[in-house]
């Protein structure tokens, strides 16, 4: 069986699956790729960035899997301006809910961007507040759980306003926009999500 592999940068309200929702777009309107193909994971309808596409059963698993922790990169917009406890704060663990229990995320990399990240457009684009700074943080996990960064800047008292996966491993979205798609020999995806 010849194995698929794809980056692409899913856009912002797109289910992250290829079959139909009533008034929802998903991957099927923006990306043609053979029919057993699907997407690595999950990206909330809500976030937009890094989605791995393939028919590779073993890639899933190893990417999926916590034991593997391997390292995901996003960018996050916030509304109002963070403060340097918040970033120490996000960077030693915070506690969230995740289906009814509290959970302390693992210790992860925060940094503030200094200057606002070359990012495309976002249709629509947030709701912009003169007064209220939107500054963007650099958030680098081993883990994922559901809708985990929103969750991590409100517990800090700072709300996602935008959601960017940027990176898994080595692999990015450097040079693509919302919609695009560039294909992997199974060799250099590999070698960007695994090498060290």
């Amino acid at each position: 069986m010849a194995f698929s592999y794809y980056i692409i940068y899913k856009p912002f309200q797109v289910l992250t699956r290829f079959g139909k929702e009533e008034g929802k777009a998903s991957l099927g309107d923006f990306f043609k790729v053979p029919s057993d193909v699907y997407p690595v994971g999950r990206l909330d309808y809500d976030s937009e960035g890094l989605l791995i596409l393939t028919n590779d059963k073993a890639l899933n698993h190893r990417l999926l899997d916590p034991k593997f922790a391997h390292e995901r990169e996003y960018w996050v917009q916030v509304d109002g301006a963070v403060t340097d406890t918040a970033i120490q704060q996000l960077s030693q663990g915070v506690s969230i809910n995740i289906d009814g229990k509290m959970y302390k995320t693992r210790p992860c990399k925060a940094t503030l961007f200094q200057e606002e990240p070359a990012v495309p457009d976002r249709n629509p684009p947030i709701r912009f507040r003169k007064s209220i700074p939107a500054p963007w943080i650099k958030l680098s996990l081993k883990e994922g759980k559901n809708r985990q960064v929103r969750k991590m800047t409100a517990a800090v008292g700072f709300p996602t306003l935008r959601l960017i996966r940027y990176r898994i491993g080595k692999a990015t979205i450097a040079g693509l926009q919302p919609g695009d798609l560039k294909e992997y020999s199974k060799q250099e995806l590999y070698d960007l999500l695994f090498k060290a």
